[in-house]
C-alpha cells in the first residue's frame, strides 16, 4: 500500500473523478479493488503539470488507502534516456510519493503486446500496410468526410502474419512498413481510422538492447499495459479523450476470448494543467536546453520540477498549489502568479529570516566606539515562535542596501536621506549626518550617528520612527553570488501565437546575477536547497552551485507579487 504519500489536501472535497471511482466501487467493479498508476515517456524533465497530475494519482491511492504505480512508457527509444528514468524517480520522491513495488516498464510487456498483435491479425484485425506518413495523412480524410482503405488493407492473414514477423527479424528498414489496426476508415473518430499499432526502428533501447526493432505505438500500449498491470483506473489528461474508444477497442480485442477478467482497467480524463508565462511541451522545453537558452532541464527559470526544486520550492508547495488548482473537466489557464502565492505561504512559516544585503554601500556610525563589537539578539521568524532567535553582530561600519539611500528623498520615501532617521533592524535608531561620493557622482560612503538609548528590546527604546532597514555588519559579512530570477517569457501566451517562434518571447531579464553581496555570518555553514527570507527582499535558496568557498543563492519569489496584468515588472 501507498501509505507515505501525502494525502490530498482537500480530500474531503471529492472532485468528478473521486466520485466517478465511489460510483464504480458501489458498483462492485473490479472486485472492490482500486490500482492507480502514473506512466510518464522517459523524453524528458517533469515539469509542473506532470506534478499535477503525480498528486492526482497517488493523491487517489492514498484516499482509498490502495497503491499506484510508476509505469514508465518506453515505448520510442529515438528520445528516451536513462538519464529522465532517473530523474522521474527523483522527482516524485522529491514530491512526496512512493509507488508500489519496483517501477514498471512498457518495454517489460513488449513480448506479450506482440503476440497480442499477433492474435488480432489472426483475427482479421489488423494488417501490414506500406503507406507512408503522408500517404496516411492524405487517405484519412476529415472529420466530415470519411478516409479511404490502404491499398495493403485487404491482405491475407498469412501474408500479414509473414510480414509482421519479418518486420520483428529487422529485414526492413525504418519506415518502409508498419503494422496497423483495422476498424473504420469512415469512423467519425478519427482516432478509430485504422491508426498504426507498430513501426520500424532499428535503435537500441535503453533496457532491451537491440532485441527489438519495431516497437509499439502508445494508444496500443497504454490500456493492454493498464491490463497487465491491474489498474482500475487509468487517469489521463482531456487530450486522450478522443483515444479512449480505442482504448477500450483495444481492450475488446484482446479480452473477447477471455470472459473470466476480474479486473478491466476505466479511462477518465481530466484538464491538464495550463500556466501562463511559460510554456509546458517537453519538445519545447528541450529547445531551451538544447539551444542554451537555460542552463539546463534543472535551470531555476524552467517550469520542471527539478527546476523550481533548485529555485527553492517545496514539495508543500507544490502539493499546495496542485489542490488549489483542482481537478476540472475543461482545460484552462492557470496564472502563475498562484503558484508563487503557494511557495511564498508556505516558506512564510518555515524560513528562517535573515539579512543580506545584495548592492551594498558603506553606513559609518562615527560616534559608535572603533573597536566596538555587540551581538544583538533577533528572532528567526515570526510566524513560528518555535524556531527561536539567534545573535548577529554589530559594529562602527555596516553595509545596507544601496536604493535605501537618497540624496534628495521625495516627502514618501520613508528610509534614509540627509538629517533623516531610521531604525536599524534589531539594533538602534540612526540618523545620518553627511554622505561621500566618488568622482562619478556614486555614493560611496554614509556617515551616521546612532542613538545608544534607543536599542531594540530594550526598555528604552520605544522611540519611533517610520523606516526600518535590514544591514550587515561589514567586519562580520560574508560574500555571496545571488542570482535574481524572473519569469522566462513575458507574454502570457508564449507559444500560443500562430506563426511566431515562442523564443521570441523571452524576457531578457529572467536572470540577473549580483557578485558583491554581503550576508550575515549565521549563513555561513549552509547546504544547497536550504530557504530563508532575506529580511524585506524575498525568499532565497541556496544553489547546487554553493562551495565552501562561494556561497550562490537563488530567489526563489518576492514578498509579494510584482507583476502587473500586463505581465510587466511593476
Amino acid at each position: 500500500m501507498n501509505n507515505d504519500a501525502p494525502k490530498p489536501e482537500s480530500a474531503e472535497v471529492k472532485n468528478f473523478i473521486y466520485q466517478e471511482i465511489d460510483k464504480d466501487l458501489a458498483e462492485g467493479k473490479n472486485g472492490g479493488k482500486i490500482l492507480t498508476r502514473f506512466p510518464p515517456e522517459p523524453n524528458g524533465y517533469l515539469h509542473i503539470g506532470h506534478a499535477k497530475s503525480i498528486c492526482l494519482n497517488f493523491g487517489i491511492a492514498k484516499h482509498y488507502n490502495a497503491a499506484c504505480n510508476l509505469r514508465f512508457d518506453d515505448t520510442n527509444p529515438s528520445k528516451e534516456e536513462t538519464e529522465y528514468v532517473q530523474s522521474i524517480q527523483e522527482d516524485i520522491k522529491w514530491l512526496g510519493f512512493n509507488w508500489k513495488d519496483e517501477p514498471k516498464y512498457a518495454s517489460d510487456y513488449f513480448d506479450q503486446l506482440y503476440e497480442w498483435a499477433v492474435k488480432l491479425i489472426k483475427k482479421g484485425k489488423a494488417y501490414v500496410c506500406e503507406l507512408t506518413a503522408e500517404e496516411i495523412a492524405a487517405q484519412k480524410g476529415t472529420p466530415t468526410t470519411p478516409g479511404q482503405d490502404s491499398p495493403y488493407r485487404n491482405r491475407s492473414v498469412e501474408e500479414n502474419l509473414d510480414l509482421f514477423e519479418r518486420m520483428r527479424k529487422g529485414e526492413f528498414k525504418d519506415g518502409e512498413k508498419i503494422l496497423r489496426a483495422k476498424i473504420d476508415m469512415a469512423a467519425s473518430n478519427m482516432q478509430m481510422r485504422d491508426p498504426i499499432m507498430y513501426r520500424i526502428m532499428h535503435k537500441p533501447h535503453h533496457r532491451t538492447g537491440t532485441k527489438w526493432c519495431i516497437y509499439p505505438m502508445y494508444d496500443f500500449t497504454h490500456g493492454q499495459s493498464d491490463f497487465i498491470e491491474g489498474i482500475t483506473h487509468s487517469i489521463c489528461t482531456l487530450e486522450f479523450e478522443v483515444h479512449r474508444p480505442l482504448y477500450n477497442w483495444f481492450l475488446d480485442q484482446i479480452l473477447e476470448d477471455e470472459p473470466d477478467v476480474k479486473v478491466r482497467p476505466r479511462q477518465i480524463e481530466f484538464a491538464r494543467l495550463n500556466l501562463n508565462y511559460t510554456v509546458m511541451s517537453k519538445r519545447k522545453l528541450l529547445e531551451l536546453v538544447q539551444k542554451g537558452i537555460v542552463s539546463g532541464w534543472d535551470d531555476p527559470r524552467m517550469p520542471t520540477v527539478s527546476g523550481l526544486r533548485r529555485r527553492g520550492y517545496t514539495p508543500e508547495s507544490i502539493r499546495m498549489f496542485a489542490d488549489r488548482v483542482g481537478i476540472a473537466r475543461r482545460d484552462n489557464v492557470i496564472d502563475l502568479a498562484l503558484l508563487e502565492y503557494c511557495v511564498r505561504e508556505d516558506l512564510n512559516k518555515r524560513a528562517k529570516r535573515v539579512n543580506a544585503v545584495l548592492d551594498p554601500v558603506k553606513l559609518v556610525i562615527t560616534n559608535y566606539p572603533e573597536d566596538q563589537e555587540e551581538m544583538l539578539e533577533t528572532i528567526n521568524n515570526p510566524e513560528d515562535e518555535s524556531m527561536g532567535s539567534r545573535t548577529i553582530p554589530f559594529s562602527r561600519e555596516l553595509y545596507i542596501e544601496r536604493n535605501d539611500f537618497m540624496e534628495e528623498p521625495p516627502k514618501k520615501f520613508f528610509r534614509l536621506g540627509p538629517g533623516r532617521e531610521v531604525r536599524l533592524k534589531s539594533a538602534y535608531i540612526i540618523k545620518c549626518e553627511s554622505f561621500k561620493k566618488d568622482a562619478e557622482g556614486n555614493i560611496t560612503e554614509i556617515v551616521c550617528t546612532y542613538d545608544p538609548e534607543t536599542r531594540s528590546g530594550m526598555p528604552q527604546s520605544d522611540r519611533k520612527v517610520k523606516g526600518t532597514l535590514h544591514w550587515v555588519s561589514a567586519k562580520h559579512a560574508i560574500d555571496a553570488e545571488v542570482r535574481l530570477y524572473d519569469r522566462l517569457f513575458m507574454d502570457e501566451e508564449p507559444d500560443g501565437h500562430k506563426g511566431v517562434d515562442f523564443k521570441e518571447f523571452l524576457n531578457p531579464d529572467s536572470l540577473k546575477t549580483l557578485t558583491d553581496c554581503k550576508l550575515e555570518p549565521s549563513l555561513a555553514g549552509v547546504k544547497p536547497l536550504d530557504s530563508f527570507q532575506f529580511q524585506r527582499i524575498g525568499y532565497f535558496s541556496v544553489d547546487k552551485d554553493s562551495t565552501a568557498e562561494k556561497i550562490v543563492f537563488n530567489k526563489t519569489v518576492g514578498l509579494k507579487d510584482n507583476w502587473n496584468k500586463k505581465g510587466k515588472n511593476k
